[in-house]
């Protein structure tokens, strides 16, 4: 099943939602940070909440970051996403190696610890805008669901999930995003309480061969609220870093003439290095001689 993020509404436009499958995208993250099991969970888990809150985004040009501080031996993950739905990610600790919880899950939330959530939404022209709270288990589902509620005072619920296989690739990964719009009635929110209450994970429904949509019918269709849900739009997702030689040029540009004439002065080419897809960028002496005679 190809990533992709479906967005839609249900029970009579009362409850809005997104859903997506992530696999491939959380195991180019695994790849490429060389995570092991909880932390390829905790960084998937991320980046499947950014990609879907990417699809919230109102304009094209809009840009996500979500950046988790704990006192867990992870420390920090960050990850961005645009309106595209491209999503990057990193995560300071990848080699982080806990037993397993009494269920037999990843214990994501002890690598994670006790901590913050920060929400950064550059939106344009301005300020961006920055959210925080406090995390409420290092989960990170639990975390964002709290983040809508306290942050943006909106009724929410976010399911995430990994699943790591046998040889430590990604097995499956995907999750939700449902929340309850200013004029759903007590019955809709009694049923939708009643029904996800009774979910054990996101994963269960990709291990029984379920996709997003399938998934989303489960627990917002017809046997719940007595209608089909509808589906607005179906978006490819992907890990894809925007960093460029061109890019990388520009930042050595921002440093200024007095630090390039000390790195041409030092006579070694000089490496720039990229955390989110692990890219080298070399520049050399007699380049770097002609960046600064352009200055």
């Amino acid at each position: 099943m190809k990533d992709h993020i479906i967005r839609g509404m249900a029970a009579g436009n009362e409850i809005r939602f997104l859903a997506g499958y992530t696999r491939e995208t959380v195991e180019t993250a695994r790849m490429t940070h060389s995570t092991s099991p909880v932390c390829s969970a905790a960084l998937g888990r991320l980046l499947t909440g950014g990609a879907l809150m990417g699809a919230m985004c109102k304009n094209n040009d809009d840009v996500l970051t979500l950046k988790i501080n704990g006192d867990g031996p992870i420390k920090s993950i960050t990850v961005t996403a645009d309106a595209q739905l491209n999503v990057k990610g990193l995560i300071y600790n990848n080699a982080v190696d806990l037993p397993l919880k009494s269920n037999g899950h990843l214990d994501v939330g002890g690598a994670v610890g006790h901590g913050t959530l920060v929400v950064i939404r550059d939106e344009g022209p301005g300020d961006p805008y920055v959210g925080q709270t406090q995390l409420v288990s290092g989960e990170i589902g639990e975390d964002l669901t709290y983040y809508f509620a306290e942050s943006e005072q909106i009724p929410t619920s976010v399911g995430l999930g990994v699943l790591v296989d046998r040889d430590l690739s990604i097995k499956h990964a995907g999750g939700f995003i449902i929340q309850l719009l200013p004029f759903a009635t007590e019955e809709t929110i009694t049923k939708l309480e009643n029904k996800l209450s009774s979910i054990d994970s996101v994963t269960n429904y990709f291990e029984r061969g379920m996709s997003p949509e399938e998934m989303i019918r489960d627990i917002l269709g017809k046997e719940v609220f007595g209608q089909d849900i509808s589906i607005e739009d179906v978006r490819d997702t992907q890990y894809r870093c925007n960093c460029s030689r061109e890019r990388v040029t520009k930042a050595l540009i921002s440093i200024g003439r007095d630090e390039l004439k000390s790195m041409i002065d030092d006579g070694k080419p000089v490496n720039l290095h990229c955390d989110f897809c692990n890219s080298d960028y070399e520049f050399t002496i007699p380049e770097i001689k002609q960046i600064y005679d352009n200055l």
